[in-house]
């Protein structure tokens, strides 16, 4: 436990990359292979089921320090995270008795024996464990009692770290630990051990991701050289086929078993050692569905007959990984793609013949003219084009297909692991902005707990400026750290009213919320949904009177549509 805290303490308080690797790397030399999986667990942002509600914490800590309840509020006011609020608060141990348990015998013998004890039970040990510790591996505990536990460090960066422990190479580690895994011993040894097998039945890939495209496409070279498809706003998913079972991964490794029935049932025609890459959208007569359409199956376990016929979704690929089991993700991306035809038989690449210039640029064949196809396994369109010019004229019509612009990529590139700049590259068509005024502030998290750092903004509702301000969306990312400390400052000295840790505050500032994409939306007050929303900039030019209207909100989908 000792060593996964000052790990912990030090990743959380560093920004430089190289010593969050050798702090990880020295981490894994010390450690037992049992406690380093547990750790790696943790540090890939897996979390144990909350063991503990907050509520108990609450009470408990009344119990453990003796102290009103008003100065506890008070007190998590001021911190921002009630974890560390606990540790500050609770007598503990300068000694640290407990340290000397690992970090396994913590887990497995302490923490998850705690679903099984009754409510006493489970408040006198919690207790007891406070007295143990001292207030940094207290605050590492609360952490993994609440399922709370977030370390500053990147699933990729892990496994870079266990690549240079191990002296592998990345892609295998990265390969490893794809999908479903238990920590233990044997399988962290596993990572490392070049006779280890590779994947199991169910593995899938480390994905392959575009980086965003910042500069002037021109600079890539010739148009010749790349391929171009849509961006398309969906669940990014690998389908495994493999020794007659089917498999569905999300990029964010999570088994979407049953959920999209009628793509394992397609999927069940596919060759035995097969991996398609691609994009599951909600589909209806050649066009994608809103992603609202699509969340309605997200959650749904083995949905039935109404909601799969409402609801049609298709799996758009455009790579393919593995066929009869061969690895193809270092064959060139046209290799590829010839394949992936071949499997599927799309005629997608639209050639010089399907393609005439007018005044106003080329013309493209729509894509409900290219997926004749009803199935739901079909190639994603290519888009061909003679120039980079035509690209960006097109590209403007990506809200209108119901895309978010074009990902670009190298004709002869492999597949590679995670962002890696230079083969891949998304080429979004720019972001929707509005003009919104803050009205409710909070604190943020880790390291940003003691700073109110996560917003709600809000739009007039009727004539701007006088009327009521209607929430629209929340967000907290977009401002710098000079912006972010400005701002704490006068949201505390303008706090209308606290609701637990949320602040109402003077609505006096407004802010530029630029966003993905907007829907109608039943589950939200002001009838609409914003996707990805942040703070584009902090418009000190505006007062909140020129903030915009629910109403220029909802014109935008209409636009958009």
């Amino acid at each position: 436990m000792i060593g996964f805290t000052q790990l912990y303490t030090e990743l959380d308080s560093s920004n430089s990359t190289n010593a969050k690797i050798r702090a990880m790397v020295a981490y894994f030399k010390q450690a037992d292979a049992s406690d380093a999986a547990w750790a790696t667990y943790f540090l890939t942002g897996r979390r144990l089921k909350r063991l503990i509600k907050r509520n108990e914490l609450r009470a408990w800590t009344l119990t453990a320090t003796g102290i009103p309840e008003w100065l506890l509020e008070e007190t998590y006011q001021h911190v921002g995270d009630m974890a560390e609020t606990i540790a500050l608060l609770v007598p503990n141990s300068a000694l640290g008795e407990s340290l000397p348990l690992t970090l396994r015998e913590w887990v497995e013998g302490r923490l998850l024996r705690l679903t099984d004890s009754s409510d006493q039970q489970r408040e006198e040990q919690v207790l007891s464990w406070w007295k143990e510790l001292p207030a940094d591996a207290c605050f590492t505990l609360n952490k993994l009692m609440t399922g709370a536990l977030r370390v500053g460090v990147s699933q990729k960066l892990v496994q870079r770290a266990l690549a240079e422990f191990f002296e592998v190479d990345a892609k295998v580690v990265a390969h490893r630990m794809m999908g479903s895994w238990e920590p233990s011993a044997e399988w962290f040894d596993g990572l490392g051990d070049p006779d280890a097998p590779g994947v199991t039945t169910s593995t899938p890939y480390p994905f392959f991701l575009a980086s965003p495209l910042d500069g002037d496409p021109m600079e890539l070279g010739a148009v010749a050289d790349w391929r171009v498809e849509w961006k398309w706003d969906g669940i990014r998913a690998q389908i495994i086929r493999r020794e007659g079972q089917t498999f569905i991964w999300s990029r964010g490794e999570e088994l979407l078993e049953g959920r999209f029935p009628e793509l394992e049932e397609a999927a069940s025609h596919l060759s035995d050692g097969t991996v398609l890459d691609g994009e599951i959208l909600a589909w209806r007569d050649g066009a994608p569905l809103p992603f609202s359409e699509l969340q309605r199956r997200i959650g749904k376990l083995n949905p039935g007959p109404k909601l799969v016929a409402s609801a049609p979704v298709v799996l758009l690929a455009y790579d393919i990984l593995e066929f009869e089991g061969t690895d193809l993700r270092g064959e060139p991306l046209d290799a590829r793609r010839d394949m992936l035809e071949g499997l599927l038989s799309q005629p997608v690449l639209l050639s010089d013949k399907d393609r005439c210039d007018s005044g106003n640029g080329p013309r493209f064949t729509e894509s409900s003219e290219i997926l004749k196809n009803d199935a739901p396994l079909l190639c994603s369109p290519q888009v061909g084009a003679k120039s980079w010019e035509d690209l960006a004229r097109l590209r403007e019509e990506s809200r209108e297909r119901g895309v978010e612009g074009f990902i670009l990529k190298r004709a002869s590139s492999a597949y590679r692991v995670g962002r890696q700049r230079g083969d891949w590259w998304k080429w979004k068509v720019d972001a929707l902005t509005l003009d919104a005024v803050l009205i409710y502030a909070q604190p943020g998290s880790g390291r940003r707990s003691n700073l109110l750092t996560d917003y709600t903004f809000a739009v007039w509702k009727g004539e701007a400026g006088n009327s009521e301000l209607l929430p629209v969306c929340k967000a907290y990312s977009g401002l710098s750290n000079d912006e972010i400390a400005e701002l704490d400052r006068w949201l505390r000295n303008n706090t209308r009213e606290r609701f637990g840790p949320v602040r109402s505050v003077k609505p006096e500032h407004v802010f530029e919320i630029a966003f993905e994409g907007i829907a109608w939306s039943k589950r939200h007050k002001s009838g609409v949904a914003l996707r990805f929303p942040r703070i584009h900039r902090w418009r000190k030019d505006l007062a909140s009177r020129d903030a915009d209207t629910i109403d220029t909100v909802k014109d935008l989908i209409v636009a958009a549509n």
